[in-house]
């Protein structure tokens, strides 16, 4: 049998448009691997859909509130209660959700609470993860005198009782009108985000200082040594990179955590100021004498959405530690 040589070399075209030749297969960046996982995930992508929708509601509340329903979410109205400030409006066209005690908009005030809730956790989860990481990279990697430091005050703070002591900062920076510290931290959304972040970075530090421990005994760090490359490129143009997905996974699983936490500070009072709307201050509302009884819309909007939100963070959080890390699918 005869073999046909040519000398010449074959080109790409020539290779997609021979008949018998299978096209090229393409190669895929990191990104669009992840994309082509997450997206076959429908219960996360149903968690990030619902996540999606209530940040857009929280962005168009006062439009609504303006446009739709014409009155915003503090606007009182008693003709819409009894003698004994018991609602009497539930949900209708006028009101979607119903009305409070003072005659407030429900369904108009539970839109403003997810601004709120968003607000707050998002601030809060950005500290902690700032604060976290930076601590978290410092103790892995440099270990010794630093990581006995770090690690020990992380432990100190693990410790605490969290809930305990975020009630009495709370209460004793919102008992004066001028805040605390001579007036530095005033009360409000700002107060609440600082508390929820000062016991949220712990996590964030075990995390990352577990995962750079691992890191710098490899290759690329040793590589990187010889380079002549410094500590700091080391850390944060070498090993953090490697770190993006953990950090990213526990960010939207800190995030719903730090939801519940300004939902119970507000349930108890100390939390978010009564003129600004909060899902945990009117579930709060709703369980004062037991109004859900016969006004069960005081109770139902705030609480399920509440739910909803939590869940749908915690289950794209799963999906993107299934997309990110393969072998960590069910």
């Amino acid at each position: 049998m005869s073999q046909v040589t040519s000398s010449e070399p074959i080109t790409e075209p020539d290779l997609v448009d021979a008949p018998d030749v299978p096209a090229a297969i393409l190669g895929r960046s990191p990104w669009q691997l992840f994309w082509t996982r997450f997206r076959r995930d429908k219960v996360a992508m149903a968690g990030a859909t619902f996540i999606i929708l209530l940040i857009l509601a929280a962005i168009l509340a006062p439009f609504f509130a303006e446009h739709v329903a014409h009155h915003g979410p503090n606007d009182l109205n008693t003709n819409l209660t009894n003698e004994f400030s018991i609602p009497i409006v539930g949900p209708s066209i006028a009101y979607w959700g119903g009305v409070d005690t003072l005659g407030r908009d429900i369904f108009v005030r539970t839109l403003y609470g997810a601004r709120t809730s968003l607000e707050v956790a998002v601030f809060a989860t950005a500290i902690a993860v700032v604060v976290g990481v930076a601590l978290g990279l410092m103790a892995g990697f440099y270990g010794g005198k630093i990581d006995t430091l770090i690690s020990r005050l992380v432990d100190i703070v693990l410790s605490l009782p969290v809930l305990l002591l975020a009630i009495g900062i709370s209460a004793a920076c919102s008992t004066d009108v001028n805040g605390c510290l001579g007036g530095l931290i005033q009360p409000g959304k700002g107060l609440v985000t600082l508390i929820i972040a000062l016991f949220g970075w712990p996590y964030m530090t075990r995390i990352v200082r577990g995962q750079t421990l691992t890191f710098r005994e490899r290759e690329f760090v040793d590589a990187a040594r010889a380079t002549g490359y410094g500590n700091a490129h080391i850390m944060f143009r070498e090993i953090l990179p490697n770190l993006v997905a953990p950090i990213i996974v526990y960010t939207t699983l800190l995030i719903p955590t730090n939801i519940i936490f300004e939902a119970s500070l507000s349930f108890l009072g100390v939390g978010i100021p009564p003129s600004t709307p909060s899902w945990g201050r009117m579930i709060s509302e709703a369980t004062e004498g037991q109004l859900y009884i016969v006004a069960w819309w005081m109770l139902f909007f705030a609480g399920m959405c509440l739910v909803l939100t939590t869940l749908a963070f915690n289950l794209l959080g799963d999906g993107l530690r299934d997309a990110l890390d393969p072998r960590s699918s069910r």
